[in-house]
């Protein structure tokens, strides 16, 4: 699950764009089929969002949630296409984007009625 956090004004406009451009990174890079998308977009209040000086208004947070496994390789390659493919499709600078991923156990996630250690059909691999 992703969430993508950014000031009304400048995430709603873009929220399907973006939500492309990450998806199709989460593809490249980790091998997720085109059906694996789970985005959640929060647009928020100028006044309830703080960022660090030397950014603008596009300042977008963008959390990547996912069970653990992926190399430290493929997670670095992962933000750097996020970084990449937003510059170029959104005329975002990286300087305004900030990528976090979190990593739970398998049996930290539950989905379908069962946790992720549990799970045995799933059309992509963890361990990339």
């Amino acid at each position: 699950m992703i969430l993508v956090y950014g000031i009304n004004e400048y995430l709603n406009p873009i929220k399907p764009k973006l939500s492309d451009v990450i998806h199709a990174s989460m593809r490249e890079v980790l091998g997720l089929p085109e059906d694996k998308r789970a985005h959640r977009f929060i647009p928020m209040e100028k006044e309830d969002f703080f960022y660090p000086g030397g950014r603008t208004d596009a300042y977008t947070v963008i959390e990547i949630n996912m069970m653990a496994g992926r190399k430290v390789e493929t997670q670095k390659l992962l933000i750097k296409s996020i970084f990449s493919k937003i510059e170029k499709e959104l005329s975002i600078s990286p300087i305004d984007i900030e990528i976090t991923i979190k990593e739970q156990q398998p049996y930290q996630w539950g989905f379908r009625g069962m946790t992720g250690d549990e799970v045995r059909d799933l059309k992509y691999k963890v361990s990339v």
